[in-house]
């Protein structure tokens, strides 16, 4: 008797999970239908009255063609999903591995990459630059007589070098190599990266002092800077989508081509542009691999050290004196808000990634349209609404007074 009511209870208790369960499911599958369909324009996100549209009519609305998302919730894939189409007038549609360029998200990866360099011991990140770097050497002048670089300055933009972003090579042009890029000289489009205060006097974003830890990385590895990531990155994660190879080979398939701010293909014929500064702007990835990035920096962050040791982990959330960045990611809110996010923008793309480290949610955003800009940005107000987010887009991701 005693053992039929033991096993009744259990079948009660069964019973009961299930339902919950169910439950959860459900509540899932709501807010997953809200977040696809009660999108908000922008200019009206505070109108309780302003109008709800789906994800494919706001694409339509900006001149969109397709986008890549994944929605994270409790350190979990919630949704993993493509919008819309590959190329304007085509129907080949974007699905969770279509590749697309990321622009500086590509910072994000190194940063990862350079971290796990620390961890193996082959890097120190407060160790003068100068003393791995084997091919280029930082100048040695009047702003580095009291501060050396450091791989710190650098992940965090204070190490003061110049060169914000670079313009996109489109086909047919020649690519300049990395010390080409930071020379200045010919085919790169800008002059030579310089730099212009004392390391660590205070912050001034700089894809310049990226490349710098590119051409690190090559010279400490002895591999080319994909493989080096591919190494350290992509393998350990599964990103088998993801490449810095530029220009990108049609052989990789399944790519999301270029459009211009009125929707129509541009960089053609190839139909994209390349990003020869690879750790500053070239990463070609999708929502798929993106996502499981971002979980993997939030596993790290809570321990799990499969990825990153958790003290880097840590050291890559916390904010570098004078910086908005940590080792990285740039950084907004603290305790139960602590969010880590960074956009990414090339001529014809426009892509986010964010994280919330004591929730364990987050969402990736891949566009391929100039104006795509814009549907990150209303795709994540979504997100918050639909999942109970306690970071807001209009009042949590504005760079800090120092």
């Amino acid at each position: 008797m005693l053992y039929r009511l033991a096993g009744a209870a259990i079948a009660a208790g069964c019973i009961y999970s299930s339902a919950l369960a169910a439950a959860d499911d459900d509540a899932n599958d709501l807010r997953i239908r809200a977040f696809e369909t009660e999108v908000v324009d922008i200019a009206d996100a505070d109108d309780p009255a302003t109008p709800r549209w789906s994800i494919a009519e706001r694409l339509a609305h900006h001149g969109v063609p397709g986008a890549g998302v994944a929605v994270i919730r409790n350190g979990e894939i919630a949704l993993l999903k493509g919008y819309g189409v590959k190329r304007a007038g085509g129907d080949a549609l974007v699905d969770a591995n279509t590749v697309f360029s990321v622009g500086s998200i590509s910072k994000m990866i190194n940063a990862a990459l350079i971290l796990r360099m620390a961890a193996e011991g082959l890097v120190d990140l407060d160790e003068d630059v100068n003393a791995y770097l084997a091919s280029w050497k930082v100048p040695e002048n009047r702003h580095t007589r009291q501060n050396k670089v450091t791989l710190r300055a650098i992940l965090s933009h204070t190490a003061g070098f110049s060169q914000h972003g670079f313009a996109d090579f489109q086909p047919g042009e020649d690519l300049p190599s990395a010390i080409e890029t930071l020379n200045g000289v010919k085919p790169a489009k800008h002059d030579a990266v310089r730099l212009m205060f004392t390391p660590g006097e205070k912050m001034d974003y700089s894809g310049g002092g990226t490349t710098v830890s590119q051409i690190l990385v090559e010279d400490v590895t002895g591999l080319a800077y994909p493989e080096a990531v591919k190494k350290y990155v992509f393998d350990p994660l599964g990103m088998t989508r993801s490449t810095f190879v530029n220009p990108l080979p049609a052989s990789h398939g399944n790519i999301a081509r270029a459009h211009n701010e009125l929707g129509a293909a541009t960089a053609l014929p190839r139909g994209w542009e390349a990003m020869p500064e690879m750790a500053a702007s070239g990463l070609w990835t999708s929502a798929a691999d993106l996502a499981a990035f971002v979980i993997a920096l939030q596993k790290s962050y809570d321990g799990d050290g499969s990825f990153l040791p958790q003290p880097l982990a840590a050291d890559m959330m916390t904010r570098v004196p004078r910086s908005w960045h940590g080792l990285g990611p740039r950084l907004n809110g603290e305790g139960e808000t602590l969010v880590f996010h960074h956009g990414g923008a090339n001529e014809s793309y426009h892509a986010w990634l964010q994280g919330h480290l004591a929730s364990g949610d987050g969402i990736v955003v891949l566009t391929n349209g100039a104006r795509g800009y814009w549907i990150h940005r209303e795709l994540r107000i979504s997100a918050e609404r639909a999942f109970d987010w306690p970071m807001k887009v209009e009042d949590g991701f504005e760079e800090p007074e120092f």
